[in-house]
């Protein structure tokens, strides 16, 4: 790829690889295929463009172990070749944390990434611990840092901006994965004004949109997205249930991608992490940043759809 400014152009080769590893995902309108840009939306910090659609990574770093780096390296490729760039990632142990930066740095994939990390950990000490061994290991200064679950904040946040002013770390932000830490993630919103923020949210799992995502927007804080599938609660739920043909009116075509057009229809959300180890599945989560979105009529009668099963 060229870049230029905050531009990505594509060269020949690149856009030959893209055509031909997209034109095997099911459910992708053929006519978005010879697209030159994956959509993407800006960070309010800065207005760098971020691809809407990224990788969780929980399951797939956690198999390291067992099943070696070749499965997390197919993920992280078609990641990349689907035009995606976020992966998220945080610190374990040193084995895995080893294996997690080999697969980072698999034919210098990690040069493309958008790498967001996290600190986990209590006390300054445990803190700036993690985060060398993190920056060492995965082969690259991280994109963003994050403070998982809001831990040890107050510890754990000036580092993170140490960091930053340090040059270690180009975006710092926290994460929640619960409705019930909503209020004390507003609260550090609002006195710290962090360039990002993660939070839960889904058609099954809406309570963000009253009260974390207009807050986002009016404070200018990208959001990234986690549990769109509710770590597959939602799957369990819509099992053995056809998908509406009305959804077919947003390009829609599988409940996973009921869900994340649910979720990319918010203007605050800037990218959603969905979370699998099957490369097809990230294909088809990849596709749904194309075509149309829900309007608001039809965002009510999704969240119905779903609050009746």
């Amino acid at each position: 790829m060229i870049r230029k400014g905050r531009r990505t152009l594509l060269s020949r080769r690149d856009f030959l690889i893209r055509t031909a590893a997209w034109t095997a995902v099911p459910f992708l309108p053929a006519s978005t295929v010879a697209q030159s840009a994956y959509p993407a939306r800006p960070i309010p910090k800065t207005g760098e463009q971020l691809p809407i659609i990224g990788l969780g990574s929980t399951k797939a770093v956690l198999q390291l172990a067992e099943r070696g780096t070749a499965g997390f390296k197919l993920l992280l490729r078609t990641l990349l070749d689907g035009g995606g760039t976020v992966v998220d990632t945080w610190s374990r142990n040193a084995a895995l944390d080893k294996l997690t930066g080999e697969a980072l740095q698999a034919d210098g994939m990690v040069k493309d990434l958008f790498l967001a990390t996290k600190v986990d950990a209590v006390g300054a000490e445990a803190g700036r611990e993690m985060l060398e061994r993190t920056r060492r290991l995965y082969g690259k200064t991280s994109d963003l840092i994050q403070v998982i679950s809001l831990r040890d904040l107050k510890t754990q946040w000036p580092i993170l901006k140490e960091w930053q002013d340090a040059g270690k770390a180009r975006y710092i932000g926290a994460t929640v994965s619960s409705d019930r830490h909503h209020e004390a993630m507003m609260r550090f919103m609002r006195g710290e004004r962090p360039d990002f923020i993660q939070v839960n949210y889904s058609v099954a799992e809406t309570h963000a949109e009253s009260s974390v995502l207009p807050l986002a927007a009016d404070l200018g804080i990208a959001v990234l997205i986690n549990r769109p599938f509710m770590n597959g609660g939602y799957f369990s739920r819509v099992r053995d249930i056809a998908l509406p043909e009305w959804a077919t009116a947003f390009d829609c075509h599988s409940w996973a991608q009921f869900s994340l057009k649910y979720i990319l229809s918010h203007p605050a959300v800037t990218c959603v992490l969905t979370e699998t180890t099957n490369p097809k599945h990230l294909r088809e989560n990849l596709g749904t940043a194309y075509g149309r979105f829900p309007d608001a009529k039809t965002r009510r009668r999704m969240r119905e759809e779903i609050q009746f099963m």
